[in-house]
C-alpha cells in the first residue's frame, strides 16, 4: 500500500526528509565503516530517521558488501562449527532486562557482517550507540583457537539472538533469532526451530533471477522498566529496495511480532513478495510410499491456512511434488494466512532428536490495509529434509516501479496456535492419498484416492442421519466417487474422494461439507500433478 507520509523517490530531495537524512549520515547512523568505532558517541535515532535514512540510500546506487578478509574470510564450514559465543559475554546480561542478547560470529556462509546499536530512551528522546564485539567475545574450540588473533576487535556480526525466560524463570532460552540476508525465526513456549520468515521476497521463482535484500544494521531497544517486549529496528537494502523495519517482540506461549516495513524501490521489481514464510516438507500420509524411511511423516510444516475477510477458512495441505509447483489465491485484505503444524503427538513423527511435533506454526496477520492480491504457495522438490522447499507470501496487485514507496504493518504469531475448539467449522486433522479404487482388485493406474478427515465444530455434533453433503470441484480431471460419513464415534468425519488424471494432469481439487445452509467445515484445497508414466 503506497504511504502518504512519505515522499517517493521523485519529490525526496524538495524536502526536508532528504535534508534530515542526510545530516543523519553525515553523523555516526548513516556510515557503513569497515570497522565500528568503539569511542563512538551515542547519536539521535528514532524510527522515523531510519525511515529517512532508508529513503535517501534509496536515491544512491547500490554498493555491495565487502567480503571478509583475513583470517574471518578464511572460515570454512568445519571451522565455523568450531566457534560459540560466550554466554557469560551477553549484552544486557548485567541488567534486569528480560532479554540477552547473544551475537553470531561473521565467517563461511556469513561473509557479509552486520552492525549491531543499542537504543537507549529517555523520556520522549532515543540514542543510539554501537554494539562493539572482538574475538574476546566468542570460544574458539580444537586447533582453530590457535589461528584466531587475540582481543581483535570485529567488523560486525553475522546477526543475532535474544534470550528469555521463556519455559523456566530461572533459564534463559533462546527466543529469537536473525541471522542471514532478511531471514529470522522465533518461538513460542515449549517450541523448537522449524519455520523461518522474511523481510522480504524479490522475484522467488520466477523467470529472472531472485534477489535476497539483506538487513544490514539492527538496533535493539529494551524497556527500561523490564517489561517483557524488545523492540527491534532493522535497515534493508538490495540492488531493487531499501527499507526501514521496526519490529516489537513479545514472548509467550505463542510468541508475538508487531511488524511495520516501510520500503524505496531503487529499480523495478517483476514481483514483491510480503510477509514472506520458508518452510520444509518431506512427506506424511499424502506421499509417504515416496520414502523408504521408518517415521510415519517428516516436515515443519503441514499446511497453509487462510482465513478470508467473510469468514472461511481454506486448508491447503502441503506437498513435495515431482516438478516445482506453485497455486495462488485471490484475496483482498485477508484476515490472516500461515504455515501451521497441525499434528502435535510424538507417536505421528517417530523422531526423538528432531521432534517436528514440536515446531512451531506461524500466522501472518495484516494490521494495515494490504489491499487486493495473491497468496502464493510455492512447492519445490527435494530427497533432503535439511532444504527448506516451501515458501509463501502476499503478493500486492499492482507494479512495482523505481520511484515507488510502500508500507504494510503486520502482526506474527509464533507457537502451536492449535485449533479453537469452540470454532463452527470443523477443521482439517488429516490428509491422506494412495491408488485409487476398490482393494482387493485391480484398478485404473491413473485412480489416486484422497481422504480427508475433519474434526470440530457443529459437524463433530452431527450424526449420519442429518442432512450434510459432500461439495466437492475437480478441474484437470475427473471426480469418479465420493463418499463422508461419520468414524470415531462421530468425533471425526471422513471424505473419500477417486479422481482420474492423465500422465502429467495438473488436477485442482477443492472439498468441504455443508449442511442446513451452511458451510460446517473449512475448505479442503489441493494440487495434484499426475506423474508422467
Amino acid at each position: 500500500m503506497t504511504f502518504s507520509t512519505l515522499m517517493n523517490r521523485r519529490t525526496l530531495l524538495k524536502g526536508t526528509a532528504a535534508t534530515t537524512a542526510m545530516m543523519i549520515a553525515g553523523r555516526g547512523m548513516g556510515q557503513d565503516d569497515t570497522l565500528p568505532d568503539a569511542t563512538a558517541q551515542p547519536e539521535p535515532f528514532s524510527f522515523q530517521m531510519l525511515v529517512e535514512l532508508a529513503q535517501a540510500k534509496a536515491l544512491e546506487p547500490y554498493v555491495e558488501a565487502e567480503r571478509l578478509e583475513g583470517f574471518l574470510g578464511a572460515l570454512d564450514y568445519d571451522d565455523y562449527r568450531l566457534i560459540r559465543f560466550r554466554a557469560d559475554h551477553a549484552r544486557w546480561a548485567d541488567t534486569d532486562a528480560p532479554f540477552h542478547v547473544h551475537a553470531f560470529h561473521t565467517g563461511w556462509l556469513f561473509g557479509e557482517p552486520v552492525k549491531l546499536f543499542e537504543v537507549t530512551r529517555d523520556a520522549d528522546d532515543a540514542t543510539a550507540t554501537p554494539m562493539m564485539f572482538s574475538t574476546d567475545d566468542f570460544e574458539y574450540l580444537n586447533e582453530l583457537a590457535d589461528r584466531v588473533p587475540a582481543h581483535a576487535e570485529l567488523p560486525g556480526v553475522a546477526g543475532f539472538r535474544l534470550n528469555t525466560a521463556l519455559n523456566h524463570p530461572e533459564r534463559f532460552d533462546e527466543l529469537v533469532s536473525f541471522l542471514g540476508a532478511s531471514y529470522f525465526r522465533a518461538l513460542g513456549r515449549d517450541s523448537r526451530y522449524g519455520l523461518s520468515a522474511r523481510g522480504l521476497a524479490l522475484n522467488t521463482a520466477g523467470p529472472v533471477p531472485e534477489e535476497f535484500p539483506r538487513f544490514t544494521r539492527f538496533y535493539l531497544e529494551r524497556d527500561p522498566n523490564g517489561a517483557a517486549e524488545a523492540i527491534v529496528y532493522a535497515l534493508m537494502d538490495s540492488p531493487s529496495v531499501t527499507g526501514a523495519y521496526r519490529f516489537a517482540i513479545r514472548p509467550g506461549d505463542t510468541t508475538e511480532m508487531d511488524v511495520t516495513a516501510r520500503l524505496f524501490f531503487r529499480a523495478d521489481v517483476a514481483e514483491m513478495g510480503i510477509a514472506p514464510l520458508t518452510s520444509m516438507f518431506l512427506y506424511n500420509g499424502i506421499n509417504r510410499a515416496g520414502f523408504d524411511d521408518y517415521r510415519p511423516r517428516v516436515h515443519d510444516s503441514d499446511g497453509l491456512r487462510i482465513v478470508q475477510r467473510g469468514g472461511d477458512v481454506i486448508w491447503r495441505p502441503l506437498n513435495n511434488p515431482a516438478r516445482l509447483a506453485g497455486s495462488y489465491f485471490a484475496e483482498t485484505g485477508p484476515v490472516s494466512f500461515g504455515l501451521h503444524q497441525r499434528e502435535r503427538d510424538f507417536e505421528n513423527y517417530q523422531d526423538a532428536e528432531a521432534h517436528y511435533e514440536m515446531r512451531p506454526s506461524l500466522e501472518v496477520i495484516p494490521t494495515s490495509d494490504w489491499g487486493p492480491g495473491y497468496i502464493r504457495l510455492i512447492e519445490i522438490p527435494t530427497d533432503l529434509e535439511v532444504n527448506d522447499n516451501i515458501v509463501a507470501y502476499f503478493i500486492p496487485e499492482g507494479d512495482v516501479k523505481a520511484g515507488d514507496a510502500r508500507e504494510f504493518s503486520y502482526q506474527l504469531r509464533w507457537g502451536d496456535l492449535p485449533e479453537s475448539a469452540t470454532a463452527d467449522l470443523a477443521h482439517v486433522v488429516e490428509t491422506r492419498a494412495g491408488a485409487g479404487g476398490v482393494s482387493g482388485v485391480v484398478n485404473a493406474a491413473n485412480k489416486r484416492k484422497f481422504v480427508i478427515d475433519f474434526k470440530g465444530g457443529f459437524l463433530s455434533r452431527l450424526t449420519a442421519e442429518d442432512d450434510v453433503a459432500p461439495v466437492v470441484s475437480v478441474n484437470g480431471g475427473a471426480l469418479v466417487s465420493v463418499t463422508l460419513g461419520p468414524v470415531d464415534d462421530g468425533a471425526i468425519w471422513r471424505m473419500v474422494l477417486d479422481v482420474t488424471a492423465d500422465d502429467g494432469g495438473l488436477v485442482e481439487l477443492s472439498a468441504h461439507v455443508a449442511g442446513y445452509g451452511r458451510k460446517l467445515t473449512e475448505t479442503w484445497i489441493y494440487q495434484w500433478i499426475k506423474n508422467e508414466a
